[in-house]
C-alpha cells in the first residue's frame, strides 16, 4: 500500500513514521510547500518527497492523510476524494460550514472514505465513559461537563489563523458531547473574555470561554475553556447521573490539587500538550484507519460529523456575538 502523508509538521512526523512502520504499507510519499522539508522527512523513514501537487498526481496512491496546515485542509481534502482516495485528516476539515459541506456532499457522491480526527473518539477514557453512557451504568444523566484547558498560550501568529476559541479549542467538545451522548445539541449560550493574554483581544479572540449547551432530551452540558493552565494540560470529562458518577481524564498526572489534607497528590508530571495527553488516542486513530482501508469499514468521524460539530461552533459565535442563546438548527451559514 502507497499512502500520501502531506504535511511535515508535528503531527504529520507522528502519522508518517507510524505509517512508515506498518507491515500493509509500502511506501510513503512526503508532500509539503516546501520540498527540503518534505525531503528531509521522507529520508527519515525511508519514503519520497516533494511538492504537495506533484505528491497528489502519483498514479499508484492507495490513500492519504492530510496533516498540513489548518488553512489547506479543505483544498486538499477535496483533492484527494476526488481522486477516490481514502484519506483522513486533521481537524477542522475546512474553516466554514459551506467547505466543510462540500466535502461532505464530495464523499457520498463517491461513496468515498473520509476519516476527521477528532482523536478523543478513541482516548480509552473518554471511550469507557460513552459506554457507560451507552449501557445505563450513569443510569439517567443529570449533567455533564467537561473541561479544555490548554498549558500555554499560543504565539501571536497561531491566533490570527486558528479560526479562534469555538473553532479551535471547543470544537473538540462540540465533537465529543455529540458522539458521548448520542444526541445533537440543541441551543448553545456562550460568555467570553480575555482575562490575561491580550494577543488573543488583538485577534479579537478570547482567552477564557463558558460554553451552556442544551441538548435535544433537555440534559444541560457546561464547557469550560482557558488557553492557560499553569500546572499543565487539563482535558477531562465528567458524568454526573442517577445511577454513578464517573470521570475521564482524571489520573495521577492530572494538573489539579486539592487542598483537603487527605486528598491523593495529582500531577507530578503533568500533561503538557495535546499530544502528551492524548498520544494513545492518536495511535488508536491511526491503528483504526488502517484497518478501515483493510476491510472496507465505516468511517468513525465522518466528513458530517465535522460539520455539526462546527455548526455549533458557529452558533457559539453567533450567541456571543447576539448575548443571547442560539439555537443550532437555525445556523445554515456563516454569520
Amino acid at each position: 500500500m502507497n499512502i500520501a502523508v502531506l504535511g511535515t509538521g508535528r503531527l504529520a512526523r507522528f502519522r508518517a513514521k507510524w505509517l512508515a512502520a506498518h507491515p500493509d504499507v509500502k511506501t510513503i510519499f512526503i508532500g509539503s510547500h516546501d520540498r527540503t522539508r518534505a525531503e528531509n522527512l521522507a529520508s527519515e523513514i525511508g519514503g519520497r518527497g516533494g511538492l504537495i501537487n506533484e505528491i497528489l498526481e502519483l498514479p499508484r496512491l492507495n490513500a492519504a492523510v492530510v496533516s498540513s496546515s489548518t488553512d489547506q485542509h479543505a483544498v486538499q481534502v477535496m483533492r484527494c476524494v476526488e481522486r477516490g482516495l481514502p484519506t483522513l485528516s486533521e481537524k477542522p476539515l475546512a474553516m466554514t460550514l459551506e467547505a466543510t459541506q462540500a466535502i461532505a456532499k464530495k464523499v457520498r457522491s463517491v461513496n468515498g472514505f473520509l476519516q476527521v480526527s477528532f482523536q478523543r473518539r478513541f482516548d480509552p477514557g473518554f471511550v469507557a465513559l460513552g459506554t457507560a453512557i451507552a449501557d445505563g451504568t450513569v443510569g439517567t444523566v443529570y449533567h455533564i461537563r467537561l473541561n479544555s484547558h490548554d498549558h500555554e498560550p499560543a504565539e501571536a501568529r497561531f491566533i490570527v489563523s486558528s479560526g479562534g476559541i469555538f473553532r479551535d479549542l471547543l470544537i473538540h467538545d462540540f465533537d465529543i458531547i455529540r458522539w458521548l451522548t448520542g444526541q445533537e445539541v440543541k441551543e448553545v449560550y456562550v460568555t467570553t473574555a480575555v482575562r490575561k493574554w491580550q494577543q488573543y483581544a488583538e485577534a479579537g479572540d478570547a482567552d477564557t470561554a463558558t460554553v451552556m449547551l442544551t441538548m435535544q432530551d433537555g440534559t444541560p452540558i457546561m464547557l469550560s475553556g482557558t488557553r492557560h493552565n499553569p500546572r499543565g494540560y487539563d482535558f477531562r470529562a465528567e458524568v454526573f447521573g442517577s445511577l454513578h458518577t464517573l470521570a475521564a481524564g482524571l489520573d495521577w498526572r492530572t494538573p489539579l490539587q486539592s487542598l483537603e489534607t487527605d486528598a491523593p497528590t495529582l500531577g507530578k508530571n503533568p500533561y503538557h500538550g495535546f499530544f502528551d495527553r492524548f498520544g494513545n488516542a492518536f495511535e488508536l486513530e491511526m491503528q483504526h484507519f488502517m484497518q478501515a482501508l483493510r476491510h472496507n469499514l465505516p468511517s468513525p468521524c465522518s466528513a458530517d460529523d465535522a460539520f455539526a460539530a462546527l455548526r455549533i461552533a458557529v452558533a457559539c459565535e453567533q450567541a456571543k456575538k447576539l448575548g443571547r442563546p442560539v439555537q443550532v438548527a437555525d445556523i445554515h451559514g456563516e454569520p
